[in-house]
């Protein structure tokens, strides 16, 4: 059937920041769905409380509200809009939950908005664990044995009906929050307590455990005519017990027989059909009993998924796309396949190809959480590699992870045993020991028995090992380099096993003519011709397909080459892949060939139709210079941009200078300058600008040395680090020899060692540059004291409290280190101020994560007009003027401290935050209040508020606490604060430290009893002695703050609050004058 012309205007919820469990595959989903239903004529108004994703550009939707997600601001957005129709499934669990709560509250039929994707009735049965059960049992298929339970004590007598282990999981949330397996009873009712309390419904699943069964998804697409597709099979390596987002996974699904494939396919369909999906897509799992065959459906999810983003990038079929057209009212043969352009949606994909997807872990940041996986999923991103075979794919994928590993890198120094007893645990990356297991000789057979791993992976996985003794023992030969090639081996971890020089390789290649191929990814398997390049890079000896893989052939256009940041990960994330989709954008408008390399399946930049060609491939310098010397074959290459992308591509620089590759804006020498030390501090010197003391130093007795010139406190870091990897502040001498045996220090490898400012404020500033002319875009103040990374502290622009002629210094500063470093597109510069002093900090010659906020801010898009810059174009082209909108802008980080128990959710200077939001209003506190809000600090407007505060801040307190009286809030403190209260009259009660019993603050907040928690610390034992408290707050979801600063514009903010004085506006108002 047609489109529906009884809607107009369509809402879509966005899924807010990127979380652990819920990341930026929705930005993609999300930006399909705008993008494909704006073609199609309706008017789409976007609710999204993120300002990092391409998603809440102004010009993707009709009406962008970058505003907090939540009932209050959303019937407010209603209100304005009227929109007819709400799609509720772009947004992930987060824009699902929010649409039953809309209609729950009966908010849509009051504003007679009809809810399409997924009915209130769909979202239920899908979701609800106990509706699933019964749903499936009707059918005739089998699920876990298990009970839904509501409260510990139904759950105590359902216990009698199961064996441990036992697995809980809480309906109605993302990433499998709140769930766990349980071992023994104190595991089982403790997470039982949590998943109950962190269930939108109260309720959680209890059923008996499946570890060590074999994980299947099927991704699937069904339409009002009843059509259903199978848009690909999703094997997990990892067994059951192991949150599928943490899995290693392929695709298509490679250990099922034909027959297991065709009964899980005809299962899949019969349970999109039972639940009611009729216009869109779903993700059915299942498990299977790899001793018996037994079959089960685990969930399955009514929205598009995570794994929907990987079967989109892996099939090259656009399940969001597609699913927004079904949602008002197409068919899928009604729609053409957008890759081939002639064939209809209703066509199967198939690929001849396999996809491999690793998620990237970021446990370093948590030292102090065991590195242990479960059900519920703590990986930060993913990367996604494509090869011919399996060895091919997985070796690629590896390299993707960007953590150093060139393939299954060694680990010499683990014992035989010691890795037996690895082999048993569920930890990031088992891959690299099951590899390390068959070079010490375990077999096979005992590393399935204990890993669980089908037997054929671990074949697998058994002859790269066997190739990498072939390429140790056996003289480099012709054969034996394609051989190592065909089984994915890099160059660099090929010379490191053969030993031979890169001049020898080198010779060898050229000799005998030999380089990758490219082939497409087209849906069909070569069946029809493919109308967007979209390319993986091959050894394999398959002959190309001379009929429809002539589009991987170079054009003869001039074209740029964009490298993309990679997984996404703490301190690089999707701000940076903004900025890529920004710079691909402006080439195509220059009428550019438009290049991206990528290997991050959940973002925009891989998305088919966001560059002229796109290759899916790791982000190091052999595939770099490979799809390079393939693309200028024709001498049309201009150059390559690796300043959008984070660091990844930055560290490529210099290979890609020395490979006489031409690097496009702030040139290689430059961007050296900004990472040599010593060098940099020399430049500043001679333009008499400030830095902090400072040294470089390679071990305890150098950093001795040092700091007898510098003084305690320091703060120290390894060099060429990203997102202040392993910085910490030092006091002491004792902390520093510590610091000095910790795990992250590489003999030989500089360590930086700068002044600590105590009390000073940060400013971070965002500038472009053509050379001679510089545009300051935007002057972030932090909000948060010295010490707290830039990425993880609050901030706003405009700056609120620094004067005008400390920023007109900081302005005239930049403008000269631009030039005298002769920046070309993009300059981010931290500053720190102390005592009306301005000192630099640091220099990045690239963009920045801040990018895409300050671009929302003043309403003008910095990577788009930084490429052009780089390509040539003068800043005065651009005549560009600030937007004035008398607004203030506040970014507020987002942490995954919940999915880290064992960490302490104090902020120092190393980045632990995953995500951010944006908050909009007339003035500083109420934007503050409504980054709290979107950020998930949801602060109460009444209750109990619990004060204990560092010396120093005693008395910044009591004008606070004043505050707080005022509007009705009770106060409880400890006995040193209390006093301090109680000679200003201010009405306190006293409560206990824990360390002098019960009742103690923890009790109190464990018991529900306080709702605020206002928390400084200094020194290592009242660090020490409030963790319980942290932790208490986490675990009770209780609104925390460890500085006064970030506290009083709480309050402050909570007086506009009670009053109702918010407002909503699209931003695109915003930018009119």
């Amino acid at each position: 059937m047609p489109k529906r012309n009884d809607i107009k205007k369509i809402l879509i919820i966005g899924a807010g920041p990127i979380v652990i469990g819920q990341a930026c595959e929705f930005d993609y989903s999300g930006a399909q769905a705008c993008k494909a239903l704006k073609e199609e004529g309706y008017k789409v108004i976007l609710v999204n409380s993120n300002p990092a994703t391409i998603m809440t550009d102004p010009n993707l939707a009709d009406k962008t509200y970058i505003e907090p997600l939540n009932l209050f601001f959303l019937e407010k957005i209603i209100k304005n809009e009227r929109p007819d129709a709400l799609l509720s499934t772009m947004g992930g669990q987060t824009g699902l939950n929010l649409s039953i709560e809309l209609q729950e509250k009966k908010i849509l039929k009051k504003y007679k908005v009809e809810l399409i994707g997924a009915t209130k009735h769909v979202i239920e049965k899908a979701e609800n664990r106990e509706i699933f059960k019964k749903s499936m049992k009707k059918i005739g298929l089998d699920t876990p044995e298990g009970f839904v339970v509501k409260n510990l004590s139904n759950a105590k007598k359902k216990l009698k009906s199961l064996q441990f282990p036992i697995i809980i999981r809480p309906s109605f949330t993302l990433g499998g929050s709140g769930g766990g397996t349980a071992k023994n009873k104190k595991d089982f009712f403790s997470i039982v307590k949590k998943g109950i309390d962190l269930s939108p419904i109260g309720e959680v699943l209890i059923e008996e455990s499946l570890e060590g069964w074999k994980e299947f998804e099927m991704e699937v697409i069904r339409d009002n005519k009843d059509n259903c597709i199978i848009v690909c099979s999703i094997e997990n390596i990892d067994p059951m017990g192991i949150h599928t987002g943490d899995s290693i996974t392929v695709a298509p699904s490679l250990t099922l027989t034909d027959k297991e494939f065709q009964k899980m396919r005809n299962y899949s369909i019969q349970v999109i059909r039972e639940i009611g999906v009729e216009t869109g897509g779903a993700n059915v799992q299942f498990a299977v009993n790899p001793k018996n065959g037994r079959m089960v459906v685990i969930e399955m999810n009514p929205r598009v998924s995570r794994s929907s983003a990987l079967a989109s990038k892996a099939t090259g079929f656009p399940i969001a796309r597609i699913a927004a057209k079904l949602a008002i009212g197409y068919s899928l043969d009604e729609l053409k396949n957008d890759i081939t352009k002639t064939t209809p949606a209703s066509f199967e994909p198939t690929i001849d190809y396999i996809v491999t997807k690793i998620p990237r872990f970021t446990f370093e940041k948590f030292s102090d959480t065991e590195e242990k996986l479960g059900t519920a999923m703590k990986s930060i991103g993913e990367c996604m590699a494509i090869g011919r075979n399996f060895k091919e794919s997985f070796q690629k994928a590896i390299r993707s992870l960007e953590i150093g590993l060139t393939g299954l890198d060694e680990s010499n120094n683990i014992k035989k045993e010691e890795l037996i007893k690895i082999l048993k645990k569920n930890i990031p990356n088992k891959f690299l020991f099951i590899a390390e297991s068959l070079r010490k000789g375990v077999s096979e057979k005992e590393i399935i028995l204990k890993t669980k791993y089908d037997p054929w992976f671990v074949s697998q996985i058994s002859e790269i090992v066997e190739m990498e003794n072939h390429l140790r023992s056996s003289r480099l030969n012709l054969e034996i380099y394609l051989k190592a090639k065909n089984d994915g081996f890099s160059d660099e971890k090929i010379l490191e096993l053969s030993k031979v020089s890169y001049l020898t390789l080198k010779n060898l290649k050229t000799k005998n003519n030999l380089k990758c191929s490219f082939k497409n990814i087209d849906t069909c398997s070569g069946e029809f011709s493919s109308q967007t390049p979209y390319m993986y890079s091959t050894w394999s000896s398959n002959t190309q397909n001379s009929i429809f893989e002539k589009e991987t052939v170079s054009s003869d256009k001039k074209k740029v080459i964009i490298l993309g940041g990679g997984p996404n990960r703490i301190g690089q994330g999707i701000e940076f892949d903004y900025c890529c989709v920004h710079s691909s954008f402006a080439i195509k408008e220059l009428r550019i060939e438009s290049i991206m390399i990528n290997c991050n399946p959940e973002t925009v930049s891989t998305d088919f139709d966001i560059s002229d060609r796109l290759y899916f491939e790791p982000l190091d310098i052999e595939s770099v210079v490979e799809i390079c010397k393939a693309e200028n074959k024709k001498k049309k290459l201009l150059g390559v941009i690796v300043q959008l992308g984070g660091q990844t591509p930055l560290k490529l620089a210099e290979k890609l200078f020395k490979e006489k590759i031409k690097i496009l804006g702030t040139s290689f020498h430059s961007i050296d300058l900004c990472e040599d030390r010593d060098r940099f501090k020399k430049l500043l010197n001679s333009l008499n600008i400030q830095q902090p003391k400072s040294d470089i130093v390679q071990n305890l007795k150098e950093a001795e040395k040092a700091i007898h010139k510098i003084q305690f406190p320091v703060v120290i870091r390894p060099s060429y680090v990203l997102g202040g990897r392993a910085m910490r502040i030092l006091n002491n001498k004792n902390e520093l020899k510590k610091y000095f045996k910790s795990n992250f220090i590489i003999n030989n490898k500089s360590i930086l060692i700068d002044e600590f400012l105590v009390g000073a404020k940060e400013i971070d500033v965002d500038a472009l540059s053509d050379g001679s002319n510089v545009f300051i875009a935007g002057i972030l103040e932090h909000i948060e004291e010295a010490g707290v990374h830039s990425g993880d502290s609050a901030c706003s622009i405009p700056p609120q409290t620094i004067p005008k002629e400390i920023i007109k210094k900081i302005e005239n500063i930049t403008k000269l280190i631009a030039k005298k470093l002769k920046i070309i597109g993009l300059l981010n510069i931290q500053f720190a101020l102390k005592d009306e002093k301005v000192f630099v900090l640091e220099v990045n010659p690239r963009a920045s994560r801040t990018v895409p906020f300050i671009s929302k801010a003043i309403g003008i898009p910095l990577a788009n007009i930084a490429t052009k810059v780089m390509l040539g174009f003068s800043l005065d082209k651009f005549n560009l003027k600030k937007n004035k909108s008398n607004c203030v802008y506040v970014k507020e980080s987002v942490f995954p401290f919940d999915r880290f128990p064992g960490e302490d959710i104090i902020l120092g200077p190393e980045m632990k935050s995953t995500g951010e939001v944006m908050g909009i209003e007339r003035n500083f506190p109420s934007a503050y209040l409504k980054s709290q809000i979107a950020a998930g600090n949801n602060l109460p407007t009444s209750g109990s508020v619990f004060i204990s505060v560092r010396d120093e801040d005693k008395e910044n307190i009591l004008l606070l606490s004043q505050l707080l009286k005022k509007i009705n809030f009770n106060i409880f403190a400890t006995k040193g604060t209390a006093n301090i209260l109680k000679k200003f009259c201010i009405n306190v009660k006293i409560v206990n430290k824990v360390n002098e019993g019960s009742p103690h603050i923890v009790d109190l907040i464990d018991e529900k009893k306080i709702q605020l928690i206002i928390n400084t610390t200094s020194g290592a034992k009242s660090i020490a002695d409030s963790f319980s408290i942290r932790r208490s707050a986490i675990r009770n979801k209780i609104p925390y703050f460890t500085t006064v600063s970030a506290a009083k514009l709480a309050v402050t903010g909570l007086n506009f609050w009670n009053s109702k004085k918010l407002y909503v506006k699209p931003i695109q108002d915003l930018y009119k004058s």
